[in-house]
């Protein structure tokens, strides 16, 4: 069985290690990321998004909070912005035009997750998503929004969806792709079907399964061994892969595959 397309990493042997050494020296030309997430009961996904994204090397970050959180929020977490939220604390459909705004400076895109479950904030990021054509990073709860519907995120460019392997297993489902990931799937197996899902589409997938995190991008795809708590991968996880993607936006697998070291 041909399996060219499988790389293999390790933390003392990058695949990409020049990647290691041509990052910014400068914060100032090391890339600007918009953070979007959380609701009226919690925002620490974006907050673990900006800490870990700053560990990363980003340059500039904003990050967007529902504005039900500013009270409370706002002296504990001077780098929230705001925008409208529902009577339930999440994000209102007229949190769109900000969020668009905010996006036109950045180079980049992370939706966080803590956005909670609420019918107005899924129109909301499924149009965030159609009218914002840069590089857009999805994980945790912000997925579930779009692997029920996985139509739009699936064709779309430039979009990185790092989630569960049970998220992963929907979007397969609801895309109509004949291969079922399951959680018995051997790491060839689970190769295979990377390779096949991202060459069929257009989204790149980070997934973790058996200790292991891949990267599956235009039918590419690394394993690199998880060394950190498998429990709270995703946040952390994104937020690197947002970081290395928008400062090389020409070389997404490499860089993507770099950021889960």
């Amino acid at each position: 069985m041909d399996s060219s397309y499988w790389h293999k990493q390790t933390s003392d042997k990058p695949l990409f290690p020049d990647m290691l050494w041509s990052r910014p020296e400068n914060r100032a030309h090391a890339g600007k990321l918009l953070i979007v997430g959380g609701n009226a009961h919690g925002f620490a996904a974006p907050a673990e998004a900006f800490a870990e994204s700053d560990k990363a090397g980003v340059g500039v970050t904003r990050v967007v909070l529902p504005n039900v959180l500013q009270k409370t929020v706002g002296k504990i977490f001077a780098a929230g912005e705001y925008a409208p939220s529902t009577p339930s604390g999440s994000f209102a459909q007229t949190a769109l035009a900000e969020l668009l705004a905010d996006s036109a400076w950045a180079d980049g895109v992370l939706l966080a997750g803590d956005f909670g479950k609420n019918s107005e904030t899924a129109i909301l990021l499924e149009k965030f998503a159609d009218k914002y054509h840069g590089q857009l990073t999805i994980t945790k709860d912000a997925a579930e929004y779009f692997v029920g519907i996985p139509e739009s995120i699936v064709t779309r460019l430039e979009t990185t969806l790092v989630i569960s392997l049970a998220q992963l297993q929907r979007l397969g489902v609801n895309a109509h792709f004949p291969t079922a990931f399951t959680f018995g799937m051997d790491l060839l197996h689970l190769v295979d079907a990377l390779h096949e899902f991202t060459q069929a589409h257009a989204c790149n997938i980070v997934v973790k399964h058996l200790d292991n995190i891949f990267v599956a991008a235009k039918g590419q795809v690394s394993s690199t061994k998880l060394t950190q708590d498998p429990e709270i991968w995703r946040v952390k996880t994104a937020a690197h892969v947002a970081t290395w993607w928008l400062q090389n936006p020409s070389k997404t697998f490499e860089a993507l595959t770099t950021s889960v070291l």
